[in-house]
Order: structure tokens, then sequence, then C-alpha cells
């Protein structure tokens, strides 16, 4: 079960759960604000969230991660390259809006690992380095179910920017050829801020 579930900071963000059917295990993407209203579902639908998974590290994606991770104690996984991201307000971009967010006890991710359920271990993701929007940026797919939560990398109609710390367009628009495209064309792509859309969708409109 992929349940979205938009959260509003200074702007609206598509968090997710990724949830077993099975057991009600699951993995928490992308809680980057209103962690009252993540746990609220959590508790309301009993759900058991093994772990956080960032698809990168601004601030409109971790916002909530520090409460929610305080009340649950459970683990918050990135890629490896999101240290930059989560000790330097200005790289995640909260200190434009004074927030000045920092985040600790995050354990970093090697590239192409699984990520697999404690609860049942044919249920798993596989992080995919995508850098571009930012260094630490990541893709989290599903072979299996044929959809990616791609953060801000890809969007329906368009691609995340690259004007931001660490972001590259060169390096951008080079992985989403090599990491999105090569996925099935019906891979369903979950993002940060806009509807889902397909690979094949997407390599239509891309220019």
């Amino acid at each position: 079960m992929i349940l979205k579930t938009e959260v509003h900071g200074i702007f609206a963000t598509n968090s997710y759960f990724y949830i077993d059917d099975e057991t009600l295990h699951g993995f928490l993407i992308d809680p980057g604000a209103e962690a009252e209203k993540i746990l609220r579902i959590i508790s309301e639908k009993n759900f058991v969230i093994e772990k956080i998974l960032l698809t990168h590290g601004h601030f409109d994606h971790i916002g909530a991660v520090k409460e929610i991770q305080n009340k649950l104690k459970i683990p918050v996984c990135m890629q490896k390259n999101g240290g930059d991201y989560i000790k330097n307000p200005v790289w995640n971009l909260s200190a434009y809006f004074n927030l000045n967010m920092t985040l600790d006890n995050v354990n970093f991710l090697e590239d192409y690992s699984e990520i697999i359920l404690n609860a049942n271990k044919n249920f798993f993701l596989k992080i995919i380095p995508c850098a571009g929007h930012t260094t630490d940026s990541a893709i989290f797919y599903s072979a299996k179910e044929n959809f990616a939560f791609v953060g801000d990398t890809i969007f329906l109609g368009s691609i995340g920017r690259s004007d931001f710390p660490g972001g590259n367009e060169k390096i951008l628009l080079k992985n989403i050829v090599e990491k999105i495209f090569t996925l099935p064309d019906e891979t369903i792509l979950l993002s940060g801020h806009s509807e889902p859309t397909t690979v094949a969708n997407e390599k239509i409109n891309f220019v």
C-alpha cells in the first residue's frame, strides 16, 4: 500500500507511507512538515513505521523528521552525501526562512543497497543515487511493484531545480536519462511536489 499525505510548511510537500498490507509495517518517505498529522495517521491506521527514508536533505522534506524520530525511536536513512544538507541550514535552505533546521542520528546508505522491512523480508526498496537537484538526491525503487519515490528529481511534466547549493543541471539531466529513463516504461514516479506520472510519459515530455 502506498498512501500519499500532503503536508504543509513553507511549501506543500508529498509525504508517503509505503506499507506492507500483511503486517502493516512499512516506511515513511519525506516527512516534510506537520509531524502531528503524520503521527495521527500512523496511530489511526495502526501502522508500524520501521524507518524514515529521505530522498534528499532539503528542509521541506525533513521538517518533521526530528519530532517523529523522537516519538517513534526509529532510524532515519538517506543517501551518503546527505551530511552536507542535514548539518547545514544554508544547504538545506531552511536558513532562508529563519528555520535553521539540522538533523542528528541519520544513517547513510550505500548506493544501490536494499532497505528491507524487518517484518517481511520480501518487502524492500532499492536506493538509487540520482544527484543533480542536490548532491544527495536519490530515488527509492521497487522493481516488484513498478514504482519509484523520486523526490524532487523529476515531476509530472518537469524536472527539479538545479540552482540551489550542490545542484548541477548537467548532472541532473544525465541522471534522469541514465537512472530514471532506464527503468521500465510503466514505472510510476512519485514525486515530492506533483501528481504521479510514469517513465513513459516523462520520456515524451523530456527536452
